[in-house]
């Protein structure tokens, strides 16, 4: 007998990506989209593709997707952001699966990234597996751990082959908003954990040789310079990314932010 299946979202003002994402899932049973005060036309949007919308207060990306979690009603749920899409070879994937008895309870999307107009194939960026779909109720993502928990499932778990699109980054001052935002976040936790680099060593390994090192190893040893300028771009910029979330925890220890 078929699994039903329910999309879990979560969104603040994607007025601009929500119309190619739902359309990727509209087939689905029940769509659960949970909004966080959205000013633009979030909510309109997702009631037109039919889901069912609700509003809760945003505690954290690993809370507000449990909350989401929590809403859905079918038998199996797929994570889904509102900037990423799922190709028609997924799709039939995900049908498939579910037309019988899945032979796994969770499933590994592979996931490919969009970065200025370049899709990433290479440096670690591809294909990028994220834990997504799951028999409702085996699953939930870790709180407090900042913006990329994953769901925590225990047992085998399968690969699906389809790729998931992710829409990230299509200009630079979306990108820079968002690792501004996210090593913010990052840097908080970091300094909870009293992880904020006040000794030399730390301070050097931390925020100048781990940004270095991963910056080689991505680019050159897992071939990221063969996404062309778009892969030296992100790789330099995902490096720096690194710097400033140990720069911020070291900051807050300091009592400066």
């Amino acid at each position: 007998m078929r699994k039903t299946l329910s999309i879990a979202m979560i969104a603040m003002n994607e007025e601009a990506n929500l119309p190619r994402t739902l359309e990727s899932v509209r087939w689905a049973d029940e769509i659960i989209v949970v909004d966080s005060g959205s000013k633009d036309r979030t909510i309109e949007i997702a009631e037109s593709f039919g889901a069912k919308t609700s509003y809760h207060v945003f505690g954290g990306h690993g809370e507000q997707k449990n909350v989401a979690l929590d809403l859905c009603t079918s038998d199996w749920i797929f994570l889904l952001d509102a900037d990423e899409v799922l190709t028609p070879e997924l799709q039939r994937e995900i049908q498939d699966v579910l037309s019988r008895e899945p032979e796994f309870g969770a499933y590994w999307i592979p996931r490919l990234n969009l970065y200025f107009g370049r899709w990433i194939r290479h440096g670690g960026f591809y294909p990028d597996r994220k834990l997504r779909l799951f028999r409702r109720g085996s699953a939930r993502l870790s709180e407090g751990v900042g913006p990329h928990s994953t769901p925590q499932f225990v047992g085998p778990r399968g690969k699906l082959k389809g790729d998931m699109l992710h829409y990230a980054y299509p200009t630079m001052a979306i990108y820079l908003e968002h690792m501004n935002r996210y090593s913010a976040e990052i840097g908080g936790l970091l300094a909870a954990k009293g992880r904020t680099s006040k000794s030399w060593s730390a301070f050097l390994w931390n925020a100048v040789a781990n940004p270095v090192a991963t910056f080689i190893y991505n680019y050159f040893f897992r071939l990221g310079f063969l996404d062309g300028r778009e892969g030296l771009i992100l790789h330099i910029n995902h490096s720096v990314y690194i710097h400033w979330k140990f720069i911020k925890a070291w900051r807050i220890g300091m009592g400066k932010e």
